[in-house]
This record gives C-alpha cells, structure tokens and sequence, in this order.
C-alpha cells in the first residue's frame, strides 16, 4: 500500500478536499457499544416498544441538532447531507422488522434492532453499487445513536483533544465531520469513501484538506506519527523529508504570495482586460454569511437562498419574520443589491408545513414555483415580505424551477396582489422591483426567448441544468462521471439563453457551481454571460481569472470549445486555455 522513498513511505488515495496539512496522527477506532442480552416475558413488550419509540424521537431531536448546527455554520445544503440520517430514524421497514423481532424472539429491544440494523448493512454492502455501500455509514450511525439512547449513555463528544492534529479513521460518519473542531483538525484521511461521500463533501465545505480510498491505513499508522496531507493529489506522506517538507513549504508560500495578490484586488472592479464589466456576487444561504461576502470583495448577493427560514420547524415563518431577515440583508449589501431566490424546495421537506402527499419523486414533483403557485398561503407572505425589504435597498426577487411562461404571470398576478394587499395596509414597500426567472430546466433554457419578454433578467443554475439535461444524480457515484457540464448539449442551451437574454435587452448570469470554477470562467464569458454568483470563497479567484482576460478572446475560445463533441476534451481545452492567463491560481 506504502510506497518507500529514502525515509519516508507515501500512500497514494484520493484526494477529496483540496489543501496540504503537517501534522501529528491520532488514529480513530470506532468504539462498538457492548450490547446486553436479555430474555424478556410477553408482559415486557409494550415497555419495550415505548423505550425504542423514546430512543426513536431522541435520535431524530439529536439529528435536528445537528443539523440546525450545520446549517448555521456551513449552509443549509451540506446540512441537508442529514436527510437521509433522519429518513433512516422514520423507515418503517426497518422500524417494523425490530418490532417483529421483538414479538418473535422475546429479546430486549437494543439487542433485536441492532441485529436488525445488521443485517439491513450487510445486505446494502453485498450490493455492487458503490453509492448504496456508502449508505451503510449513514446507518450505521445512526443506529449507534439509537442504541446509545436504549443504554442511557450520554451522546459521544468525537474529538476531546486540545491539539492540532490529523484524523485517520476507518470512515467518518457526516456528523464526525461536522462536529469536528476547524481550529485543531488540520485535515483527516479515511479508509472508505469517494468523492461523492458526504464527509468528503462536507470537508470541502469547511475547508478542511482530506484524503480518502486508503484501505489499512489505520494499522500502517500509529498515534503520534508525522505525516504530510496532499488533499490535492491524494498523496500521505509518512515521516516527510527535509526535501518534501522544503517542496511543499514552496507551494504554500506561492499560496501565501497569491492570497496576498488577490487580497490587493478586493476593493478592485470586476472587469475584462478590453473593459467589460461583469458583475461579481456571492451566493448565500444565511444572513450571518454577509460579512463574509463583504470581507470578499463581491458586488453584493446573486443569490440569496431562504429556504432555512422554512426548515426544520413545526409552523412556516410568518411575513414579519421573513421581512426582518431579508431587509437585514438588503441594508448590509448596500450599496450593492441582493437577489431573493423565492422558495426552492420540494413538498417532501414541507410535509410538515401543509397538507402535501408523499411523492414517490420529489425531484420531479411539486416543488419550488410549482409548490408556490399551488400554496399560495405559502407564497404570498413571502412574495410581501420581499417587497418590503425591497423598501430597505436595491432588492430583487426571482422565481425557480420555470418551466413555460404561464407559471412566471401567475406569479406575478400574486406580486401584484401582494402590492395592493400592502398599499391597502399603508406598508412601505419596493414598487418597481425587478422580477427575474431562474433557467435551470432544458424546457426553460429552450423557450429562454420567451421567458425574457416576461422578467428583467435569467439566472442560470447550472447545478439543476446539467443534472436534468444529462438525467443524472450527481450523488450516484456509478453515474457521477457523466454529470459533465462541459458537455455539447449544456453548452448550447447556455450559449442560446445568453443570445435570447441579448436579443431582448436584459441581463443573464450563472449562480450554479459552474460559476466559482475558475477553469471554466472564459468559457462562461466567451458564452456572453454578463453576471457570475458564486461560491463567497471564490469570489477573489474569480475576480482574478476575469481581471485577467479579455471578452473578445473568450468569445472566439467559446466559439472553438461549442464545436468540439468530447466533453472531456471540452473541459482540458477551458482548463489549459485559463492556466495560460492566469497558471498563478493553479500552482497552489
């Protein structure tokens, strides 16, 4: 597995997170609870079945914890990794075989659902699919937690040191990841997981470098070894040398020296070498994250996400309580504006909020505008709430998920009650905002041209896009390699929103992932787009990669990459095309 060279070994995983880390090991072995057997007397069922439910609700409240945490700190969606934590709490399949082997057996209710549990993991794991392996750590954990409760035992605090250090564990469940603490945990290396693993996608979020794919390397390692974390090749380095740790101390000081060059561009325009100005804006999830948008030097908010305000709660957020959190956006952006994303989200996450039936697929079921236009006692208190921030500073509002055209007048006939619903109760509000359309779907990217005579601007997210466009989830690691965005057909319907946007005299922008990879930035300008929301860490890179070319000359690479066929052809093209202007934010 190690490779030697001279005094050091390196194993060779695969890089997740992206980063270079020195430090101390401190191995992880997961603890197993001891689980007691216990014969129990017919008389003893319905006093176990109500432990198992109280274990149930307090796993589930755990899990909301959790969550509610993430979320605060990292987004709403990395937080969202904890559906499926919380989808294996309410599933009745397994829920149901524990309490049928309750009946049968006559054991305590501990010993029977991890047996249970067990049996679910090893039937998962048995199944050649690399996506569905992986589902057992989610399992896994959160039958620890029930189990921990049915033994009365205080939830397991993961990391107690109070030094710096790098986690090598077996696997990290997704909440290991994110209770880990950022200040002392300089990176972790597991061996399981892929790139689409959610402690892998949540370690890019907080930043934290990570290898995975390593199997044995818990025993090749020892508690207090030294070793050198590569999260960009995948490479551990055992035992650096004096040569390896001078390399990359190299790296990190080209790092510093360009942080320090895009520190000096922060207060600088967004603008081509041959003067075209392309707005610069962050996307963000929560009100907190506003002064991270300002450190970065954006122009403001592209997206404003406000489907935290929703989750996770037994009553939807009042119009007051919408109002405060998006005017307080609204006043910390100025002077620049802030774009106010409606709600995104489908009825399965609002069961709880309306009386939404179960959707056998809620990815192409009544979600976003679709759930808006059809609740709106849902829709209109959040539609007045943004046109009364709009009153605080430059506020605008666009709608997601459009399909056909109809759905964007029918919004707007609610806008424009909302409006007179507000004049009539003598409410200060914005009476001219710009109402924009999300082109997410194939069906809006074609009739884009129809969609511009109704809004004053398209926002491209690209995430959606290329995911519906392909027919892929990213999340199915047997199918992620086809989620390609450099692919012909992506192109074109970016390339033909932009050219429908022009040709009607508004304004187009991409706020998917698309937009904070810096490889892809003079494709998505040679396609004529005007505005890039991204990522708020991404912000100076993007900044930079703009600063450095210019709009003619991305247009004629545009125009070269659209008539390629090989999406992977397409993306090397982008990314050697971007290392020629600016190689400074690939070295590092």
């Amino acid at each position: 597995m190690g490779e030697e060279n001279g005094q050091e070994t390196i194993f060779q995983g695969l890089g997740v997170s992206s980063g270079i880390a020195e430090g101390e090991v401190v191995v992880h072995w997961q603890d197993e609870e001891e689980i007691p057997l216990r014969d129990i007397g017919l008389e003893d069922i319905p006093g176990e079945i109500e432990r198992f439910e109280a274990a149930l609700i307090a796993t589930r409240q755990e899990l909301l914890d959790i969550q509610q945490k993430i979320a605060g700190a990292i987004g709403a969606a990395d937080a969202g990794i904890f559906d499926a934590h919380l989808l294996v709490v309410e599933d009745r399949t397994l829920i149901d075989e524990a309490l049928r082997g309750l009946e049968r057996d006559l054991h305590n209710i501990e010993f029977v659902f991890h047996q249970v549990a067990e049996k679910y993991c090893r039937t998962l794991a048995a199944i050649d699919d690399p996506y569905l392996q992986e589902r057992v750590v989610d399992i896994e954990d959160v039958t620890r937690r029930v189990i921990r409760h049915l033994l009365g035992k205080s939830r397991e605090e993961f990391h107690k040191l109070d030094r710096p250090h790098i986690i090598v564990a077996h696997n990290l469940t997704p909440s290991d990841t994110a209770l880990i603490n950022r200040d002392l945990v300089r990176g972790f290396v597991t061996e399981q997981g892929s790139r689409t693993s959610h402690s892998a996608i949540m370690a890019r979020s907080l930043g934290i470098p990570a290898i995975v794919a390593l199997p044995g390397i818990c025993s090749a390692l020892t508690t207090g070894d030294r070793v050198l974390l590569d999260g960009y090749s995948g490479k551990l380095v055992l035992g650096p040398s004096a040569q390896t740790r001078y390399e990359y101390g190299q790296i990190e000081s080209r790092k510093v020296e360009v942080e320090h060059q895009l520190e000096a561009i922060r207060e600088t325009r967004s603008e081509t070498r041959d003067g075209k100005h392309i707005v610069l804006s962050a996307n963000i999830e929560l009100p907190s994250e506003l002064d991270a948008v300002t450190r970065s030097g954006a122009e403001g908010v592209g997206l404003f996400r406000t489907e935290f305000l929703f989750l996770n709660r037994p009553q939807p957020p009042s119009e007051d309580e919408q109002y405060e959190a998006y005017r307080l956006v609204a006043e910390k952006c100025a002077p620049h504006g802030v774009i106010i994303r409606t709600l995104d989200i489908g009825g399965d996450k609002l069961m709880h909020l309306s009386d939404q039936p179960a959707e056998d697929n809620p990815f192409l079921g009544c979600r976003a505008i679709r759930l808006c236009l059809a609740q709106p006692e849902l829709f209109k208190p959040q539609l007045r709430a943004i046109l009364r921030a709009g009153a605080h500073g430059h506020v605008r509002l666009m709608y997601p998920m459009i399909g056909q055209t109809d759905e964007i007048r029918r919004a707007n006939a609610l806008l424009e009650e909302c409006k007179g619903e507000l004049a009539e109760r003598q409410v200060p509000y914005c009476h001219d905002i710009e109402v924009g359309s999300m082109v997410e779907l194939p069906a809006a990217m074609l009739i884009a041209d129809q969609l511009a005579k109704e809004v004053k601007f398209l926002s491209v997210g690209t995430n959606d896009l290329v995911q519906y466009t392909m027919a892929v989830d990213r999340g199915n690691e047997r199918i992620a390699h086809l989620y390609q965005p450099t692919h012909p057909a992506v192109l074109r319907l970016l390339a033909m929103a932009a050219k429908a946007a022009h040709d009607h005299g508004i304004w187009i922008g991409v706020c998917g992932e698309m937009a904070s990879e810096i490889h892809l930035t003079p494709l998505l300008l040679g396609l004529g787009m005007d505005e890039l929301s991204v990522v708020t860490a991404a912000v100076p890179r993007v900044k930079k990669a703009v600063q450095s070319l210019d709009a003619k000359g991305c247009g004629e690479m545009a125009c070269q990459a659209s008539g390629m066929t090989d999406p992977q052809a397409i993306e090397e093209f982008c990314r050697t095309y971007a290392k020629k202007h600016y190689p400074e934010l690939f070295d590092c």
